[in-house]
């Protein structure tokens, strides 16, 4: 089979110094901030007129902007040029509309002096940090006042910050979950231990494909850092790396819990087996003794007696079944 032709990857010039801004960059959807000689350009949910207006102001490669106008979620990777960095990460957001764990996509171009973030959802944490550096003055000269590469350090340490309360609240329901396990929950245990099954795997498809790219990633921004960030996105790495070990615990943690939840449904239901078998054993001697004497035929054993061919019936039938129930009982079975 004939390889396909690789795409020629022109370098890319470098991004040219934004102007004034016109009206429409002024909307609510293009946020900026300037600080330090550092501009931070957020843009969420980039729609064709954002994306027009990135491709008017900046000559970034094509196909970057091919990817932020895509659909489909992209890899995480790393695309280093000459003068910018564009990359890709992902990172998990609960979907009220779905009540399901979704990859958010985060789009990040990073140059000298510049940082445009693109997420294709809103990111609280990422709307947060904005917010607080646009508001707060001391944490804008923080992150903002050390180069374009801290501010890309601080953005994606938020971002994997905000990861921890959801894989807080997983935790908490495999908590609750095992508590409940135990309390005779039925289908309900069955569906909530899928759910949660679900939430950990989707984690996992959005935390492993990206680790590779965060091992790199300090080693394609340092250039536009005012300092040595070696340790910084050592921080990240662990923070990521902390993630799949919670992960790959929860994972092990809902096996386990699906495993003990199976064998308490079948021990209830062998002890309701073992119940119906003993209920079953003890009367099936006693329909023995009442088919018996309820047979319509002359001259049966005591059956000329009246009241007392009822008692003698009863009785026997009582020791029978008494007699049984001391057997189980030696026998161990109940």
């Amino acid at each position: 089979m004939a390889s396909l032709p690789r795409i020629r990857r022109a370098s890319a010039r470098a991004p040219r110094a934004l102007a004034d801004q016109p009206h429409e960059a002024r909307q609510n959807h293009v946020r900026r901030l300037e600080a330090h000689g550092v501009t931070w350009l957020d843009i969420e949910s980039p729609t064709e007129a954002d994306i027009a207006w990135l491709a008017e102001h900046y000559d970034f490669h094509p196909l970057d902007f091919e990817d932020v106008r895509s659909r489909r979620r992209q890899r995480a990777k790393i695309d280093e040029y000459d003068d910018y960095v564009f990359l890709v990460l992902h990172f998990p957001r609960f979907d009220k509309r779905t009540q399901r764990l979704q990859a958010n996509e985060l789009n990040v171009f990073v140059a000298r002096d510049l940082v445009i973030t693109l997420p294709n959802e809103p990111m609280k944490a990422l709307s947060a940090l904005f917010s607080r550096c646009e508001s707060r003055e001391e944490e804008r000269a923080q992150i903002m006042g050390k180069g374009s590469g801290y501010l890309l350090y601080a953005i994606v340490d938020a971002m994997f910050d905000y990861c921890f309360p959801i894989l807080d609240k997983i935790g908490f329901k495999l908590d609750s979950l095992e508590d409940a396990i135990f309390e005779g929950g039925g289908e309900e245990i069955v569906r909530d231990i899928s759910n949660v099954k679900q939430e950990i795997i989707n984690c996992r498809k959005i935390i492993k494909p990206q680790r590779p790219t965060l091992r790199q990633l300090e080693r394609h921004v340092q250039r536009y850092a005012a300092q040595d960030l070696d340790i910084y996105f050592d921080d990240i790495v662990d923070k990521n790396e902390r993630i799949w070990d919670l992960l790959e615990n929860y994972k092990e943690v809902a096996e386990a819990l699906e495993a003990t939840n199976e064998a308490v449904i079948t021990h209830r239901l062998n002890e309701v087996i073992r119940v119906l078998t003993i209920l079953s054993a003890l009367v099936l001697p006693l329909t023995l003794i009442t088919g018996f004497y309820g047979m319509n035929v002359d001259g049966l054993f005591f059956a000329d007696r009246g009241i007392w061919s009822v008692l003698f019936t009863l009785a026997l039938m009582v020791g029978t079944g008494a007699a049984l129930l001391l057997w189980f009982r030696r026998k161990g079975w109940i």
